[in-house]
């Protein structure tokens, strides 16, 4: 439901609230929204400014993707009379079933009909073109896969046939999850985006820009504000904000969000302000809250924050507001209402467990802080703001906010997008939803780091955890040194293998091409990979080609890492991705189709008995790697004592108690015997009467305390109360079984 707007005129500028539409353009994903327009629509409402958001690319894809829809996109291409492959011409053929059951798998797929997984896991129910050739490779994943996940991935391929037939035929910039992302990569110069915007409008662009029409007319807003994350977004927001300026010229245009924040902060080409009135960068609260009082008459034009505009015919970039940024704690919580949450389809486009997460089910995004903790990185651009200014968030706000968004959404699942999650807040976070008695599904992006020991990763799988990702990268100590990680190959693989015993799931990125990166070096990293996969310490990965991005230290240095820029010209468009050559003079593309194929087999549990440098299409040496590398390293994980400060949580039940008479020759003594109900086994075991005591208190005193108590809360009450030292005991084999039941040191 839209809600009341009000709006201020040139006859009227006393009224306090303006219109904004914030729109994410096509195509993010198609499960969930991105939710940079939930964030800025929860700051405005503290600031009382009415918003409404639309997510265009979920609705021109439920549009397309229906029975109307197809019945419009087949006659499109017989209009065409297209040229067509053998594999459109069956899909053609085969038209009638497609339009047919189009509605029904959409509402399978959006959570609506789950008995209709019966038909679609059939054989032979859903007409097949060439995405279902993959399904002989596949067969070992039916036979664990239940029937809802089986009728999904089927009816997920059934979808991505008819995106083959539409990029063949009516548009070839199309994809469920990007539009057009040539144009905005790497684009340094407008000319071929602004060209291409000359070009009448393509068959997708008439859906879109036909509900952006409605979506105007039905909210008549002062402002729309375009959020951009990624290129693939970068052609529909144009094109949309050139519709906007041809149908409703009285209406402003802004665009923000990670696209012009990474690539157009040299921006420099007028033409961009015929579509755009305001481009803005990093942040969005405080900059978006200036343009509404500037359209108010509220604010001079050279007051505005982090804005590009275009000024007498030049770009100007305006950043004279003397108001400061929104502290985390200020901005308020994420608001999704006008989006359409009922309507997001889940799809299983790679039958792995983990990988299947960004693409299945209804996610609430969260950040647990603003920036990156860790800030290091040599390929990160840990000059821009949104990563070099850390700041986190208090867990009990975090907390309150998950509920606030339960209740609004009805959904309990929540992906943290941090650019990687602190150790230390996910465990407070884990503690507060455990302590509120929340029942809640999360998974979050972390660096693999030592502080995630055994005992917190079974706090945060208490808490609802059930998987995270991580940078791996390159899978080398000498170029994760190079890259300033802060970890070593050893320590990721124990702490994947904390994860994973915890019932975890691990997502790794990899990298490939670093500068300086040998032949040799890479082939041991796909090594690595393949021996942290067969062990089963990670569930899932992706790998992806160095790129020199601007702003990182070696963009911004590339001498100092054995780089060489292309040019040093600034784009006066996009500048984030530098062309470059490595001094090492390796065409690391060669590794591409090798990783990705041994990759895609690892993640479905086969190939391990291959040699990695089998998998390469050009001759390549033998990894230098010994085969059990990996399981030394888990073998050789140091024992570290527990910190005095370190928290200590109970997470087990009350257990039963009973004192036990031994006698031993001429003397008696007593025993006591400790039983233990865990969610899926019985523990028992005996230990000295007054130690048994003392740890019933502890229990006790554990699920009540006001406060989580520390390591040194308890050895002081131990020592008080026990003649013997404590250390011996605490690290004993009765309290080592009591650790493994439930006890956890943090």
């Amino acid at each position: 439901m839209l809600i009341s707007l009000k709006f201020t005129t040139s006859h009227n500028t006393s009224q306090l609230l303006t219109a904004v539409l914030i729109i994410t353009p096509p195509f993010t994903q198609l499960n969930t929204p991105y939710p940079a327009s939930a964030y800025l629509k929860g700051f405005l409402n503290t600031k009382e400014i009415d918003c409404v958001q639309a997510d265009l690319g979920i609705e021109v894809i439920l549009k397309l993707f229906s029975k109307n829809g197809l019945t419009d996109l087949f006659q499109e291409i017989e209009n065409k009379g297209c040229k067509l492959s053998q594999n459109a011409q069956r899909i053609v053929s085969l038209k009638n079933e497609y339009i047919l059951k189009i509605d029904a798998v959409i509402a399978f797929l959006q959570g609506k009909n789950n008995t209709y997984s019966h038909l679609l896991s059939q054989e032979g129910y859903l007409p097949e073109a060439s995405r279902f050739n993959q399904l002989a490779e596949l067969d070992w994943a039916f036979g664990v896969m239940g029937n809802q996940d089986k009728a999904k991935h089927l009816a997920t391929l059934f979808l991505e046939d008819i995106s083959d037939l539409i990029i063949e035929t009516v548009d070839e910039h199309f994809g469920f999850s990007r539009y057009a992302e040539r144009l905005g990569m790497s684009a340094s110069t407008f000319d071929e985006l602004y060209q291409s915007l000359q070009n009448d409008h393509s068959y997708i662009d008439k859906i879109m820009l036909t509900i952006l029409n409605e979506r105007i007319s039905a909210t008549q807003p002062e402002l729309v504000a375009f959020s951009v994350p990624f290129p693939g977004n970068l052609y529909s927001a144009f094109r949309s904000a050139q519709y906007i300026k041809q149908h409703f010229p009285h209406i402003k245009t802004a665009m923000g969000g990670g696209f012009p924040n990474t690539e157009l902060r040299s921006l420099s080409d007028t033409r961009v302000f015929d579509f755009f009135d305001f481009i803005t960068l990093d942040d969005g609260e405080a900059p978006i809250e200036h343009l509404i009082q500037h359209i108010q008459g509220k604010r001079p034009l050279d007051r505005l924050k982090r804005t590009f505009v275009r000024i007498s015919d030049k770009v100007e970039y305006i950043n004279n507001s003397t108001d400061r940024d929104y502290k985390q704690n200020e901005v308020g919580t994420p608001d999704y209402s006008d989006l359409l949450l009922d309507k997001y389809i889940s799809v299983i486009e790679v039958v792995n467990p983990m990988h299947r997460m960004w693409s299945d089910g209804r996610w609430n995004k969260l950040t647990m802080a603003h920036g990156c903790y860790w800030g290091k990185c040599t390929f990160c651009d840990i000059s821009l703001d949104y990563i070099r200014v850390y700041e986190p968030v208090l867990a009990k706000l975090l907390v309150d906010r998950m509920e606030e968004m339960i209740a609004q959404t009805g959904q309990s699942g929540f992906h943290f997008v941090d650019e990687a999650a602190p150790p230390a807040l996910m465990r407070e976070l884990a503690l507060e939803i455990i302590k509120r008695n929340l029942s809640v599904t999360w998974w979050a992006n972390i660096r693999f780091e030592k502080k995630f020991t055994k005992d917190l990763c079974l706090l945060l799988k208490a808490s609802g955890c059930i998987a995270v990702s991580g940078g791996l990268e390159v899978a080398s100590d000498r170029l994760l040194e190079l890259i300033d990680k802060g970890v070593s190959v050893e320590q990721v693989a124990q702490v994947t293998s904390h994860f994973t015993d915890a019932g975890i799931m691990v997502h790794a990125y990899l990298m490939y091409g670093y500068p300086t990166q040998t032949i040799q070096e890479t082939i041991d990293s796909l090594e690595m990979v393949r021996q942290l996969f067969e062990i089963g310490i990670v569930q899932s990965g992706f790998w992806h080609q160095f790129a020199l991005t601007a702003h990182s230290p070696i963009g911004m240095n590339p001498s100092a890492y054995g780089v060489l820029k292309d040019s040093e010209e600034v784009g006066t468009f996009a500048n984030n991705d530098v062309p470059f050559k490595d001094v090492t003079g390796i065409g690391h593309e060669v590794f591409s189709f090798g990783l990705k194929k041994s990759l895609y087999n690892f993640m479905h549990g086969i190939g391990f008995e291959i040699p990695v440098h089998k998998w390469f299409e050009t001759k390549m040496p033998a990894t230098k790697v010994p085969k059990n590398y990996i399981i030394n390293a888990l073998e050789n994980e140091e024992f570290n004592f527990d910190s005095p400060t370190s928290k200590v949580v109970w997470l087990g039940g009350i257990p039963h108690s009973r004192v036990i008479e031994k006698s031993k020759r001429n003397s008696t003594g007593h025993r006591m015997e400790l039983t233990f109900h865990t969610k899926d086994n019985v523990y028992s075991f005996q230990m000295n009467e007054q130690h048994g005591i003392w740890l019933l208190a502890l229990i006790e005193n554990l699920r009540n305390a006001k406060r989580i108590l520390t390591l040194k809360d308890i050895k002081d009450n131990y020592t008080a109360t026990n003649a013997d030292n404590f250390e011996p005991f605490w690290y004993g084999k009765s309290m080592s079984a009591v650790k493994e039941i439930g006890l956890l040191i943090v």
